[in-house]
């Protein structure tokens, strides 16, 4: 992992170094560069910061401490900014189909960028669903030096005298739709929902995948479980920069840290803090970026073995900031670890081994977030792979939060999350049914849009506990409820799916791990045979691309 030998400059040397680059360094100067400047690595700061929307909002000022940080340890930064879109603002919408397309476009940005300039490392500041992921994707294919860095989890607002998230504003929708919550109680909760600066609160999917970045080794240990708003944040994000010079002094590589052994570890997190089913599409992807055989059985597997410790929302009770206090991300690392979960010997970013940074966590006193190995939530973790003549290729269901282990009822059957949306609100899903959200798949969205709206309106409309749901396409990490995502092959590339009627009875059976519909292969092949060809929803500029690229959810959905 060390190369003493090698030049810190050992990719920027061939951009700024000699009379034939005196055209580049004559640009870099109008930029502002000294020579100083010029003799130093240069560093690559890739920040997702975006004024639409707090996750990222913050990024700005602590890209100002970590470029500090770097300065102070001897290299040169050089921002540069990428997009991101908020999966809380875009729910729901049209807008929401891009989401998972910009998990490609930043972390194809960020290395067009990184190539381009030739940094020799690179720290990424993000905030949100898709960047978090994005950046590991990113550093995984250039395999320069390089770390993460989580802009932090937002405060809970308060309401009614109890701590709430974006989570209780959308379950509000089916509530207030229902007619059991009061118009004026509704719009103050929507105004106090969300306090400040910081990705949502509850373990949805960006604190899920900065709970992953840590946990595989690439963020600093300790680092993602601090607020977007604690006093401590700038300091985090300097140490980072400083670190970002030992990282490159070592050589350590992303690849050398994003083994099989960090991913089972990052997995096993996921599963005992009840994170999001998003983690299975993201690790898949990153794992095929690493180059590391990763499967969708692999979760079931190692969530199968791994206790549920964490009482965080959607499906528990506290939120990001109660974990930060009660010991962070290291106090459930600490718990794998006494309970033989964990690849200990696996390296981190810091050049030691995620055991022996576990091995030092601390336990706030009489904290109840993250619970004993002697008393989990639940004997085993929070995903679950299910398959069967529904979904062949495996679909993700989250089990944190509810018993229910089995669900017979008829299928209602839309094809598109907003005519599912209609329903709920025109209160026509009656308990027992079987919601189907088809053709919003990776392909056939495009998209993979994620079904938040409809989740909780469900559940804000009372029928979270009597109905499920299944779809080709996505959940926020805030859903709970029996909700069956990533149905793969999804509807458009002829899965399944795309074979169900009105009133068709289907089974969600938990324990023997399947989801079917009671029909026989002969009539599954007679209907799909039946189905007219569905012209694609968008066949140019970069929604079009993706739809044509973008491999099964089973594989991550990936583009390359």
């Amino acid at each position: 992992m060390s190369s003493s030998s090698r030049p810190l400059k050992w990719r920027s040397a061939a951009l700024t170094d000699g009379a034939s680059r005196a055209p580049a360094r004559a640009m870099l100067r109008a930029s502002g560069l000294t020579d100083a400047d010029l003799e130093r690595p240069l560093i690559g700061v890739a920040n997702t910061w975006i004024e639409i929307g707090p996750c990222n909002y913050h990024l700005r000022e602590l890209a100002v401490d970590v470029k500090e940080g770097i300065r102070e340890a001897g290299g040169t930064p050089l921002e540069f900014n990428t997009v991101s879109i908020s999966d809380g603002i875009t729910m729901g919408s049209e807008g929401m189909r891009t989401s998972l397309v910009s998990r490609e476009v930043i972390a194809d940005s960020i290395e067009l960028v990184a190539r381009g300039n030739m940094f020799d490392a690179m720290v990424v500041l993000v905030g949100c669903d898709k960047t978090i992921p994005a950046a590991v994707m990113a550093l995984a294919r250039l395999d320069i030096p390089g770390l993460v860095l989580y802009g932090g989890s937002i405060a809970p607002g308060r309401w009614q005298d109890r701590d709430v998230t974006i989570q209780d504003v959308f379950e509000a929708v089916g509530a207030h739709a229902a007619g059991t919550l009061s118009t004026a109680d509704f719009d103050a909760l929507e105004r106090q929902a969300c306090p400040g600066a910081g990705a949502c609160g509850g373990q949805f999917t960006a604190n899920t995948m900065a709970t992953v970045c840590e946990v595989i080794g690439l963020a600093p240990f300790g680092s993602a479980s601090v607020p977007a708003t604690d006093a401590d944040k700038g300091a985090v994000a300097r140490s980072a920069g400083v670190m970002v010079m030992d990282v490159l002094r070592r050589n350590l590589r992303p690849r050398q840290i994003v083994t099989r052994a960090a991913l089972e570890n990052a997995i096993a997190a996921v599963a005992a803090t009840g994170g999001s089913t998003n983690a299975v599409l993201h690790l898949l992807a990153i794992a095929r970026e690493a180059g590391v055989p990763l499967d969708i059985d692999d979760f079931d597997r190692i969530s199968n073995r791994v206790p549920l410790l964490a009482d965080l929302k959607p499906g528990g009770k506290f939120v990001a900031t109660d974990l930060h206090r009660a010991g962070g991300i290291p106090l459930v690392v600490k718990r794998l670890l006494e309970g033989g979960f964990l690849h200990a010997d696996s390296i981190t970013v810091t050049g030691r081994t995620i055991g022996e940074h576990a091995a030092e966590a601390t336990e706030a006193a009489d904290q109840t977030v993250v619970r004993p190995l002697s008393n989990p939530l639940k004997p085993t973790g929070g995903l679950v792979i299910l398959k069967g003549n529904i979904a062949p290729d495996g679909c993700v269901v989250k089990v944190a939060g509810y018993d229910l282990r089995t669900h017979v009822g008829p299928a209602r059957v839309f094809d598109s999350e907003e005519l599912a949306f209609d329903a709920v609100n025109r209160n026509t899903i009656r308990p027992g049914d079987v919601v189907v959200i088809r053709y919003e798949g990776p392909s056939g969205g495009p998209g993979m849009r994620e079904m938040l709206g409809v989740t909780a309106a469900m559940v804000g409309a009372g029928l979270g506990d009597s109905v499920a749901l299944l779809t080709d396409g996505r959940f926020s990490g805030a859903t709970r409820g029996l909700m069956a995502g990533h149905v793969a092959p999804e509807a458009a590339h002829g899965g399944p799916i795309a074979a169900l009627r009105e009133g068709d009875m289907i089974t969600f059976d938990l324990a023997a791990r399947t989801l079917s519909v009671d029909l026989s292969p002969a009539d599954l092949a007679a209907r799909l045979a039946q189905l007219p060809p569905r012209p694609a929803p968008v066949t140019s500029g970069v929604m079009g691309k993706y739809a044509r690229l973008v491999s099964s959810a089973a594989q991550g959905a990936v583009t390359a």
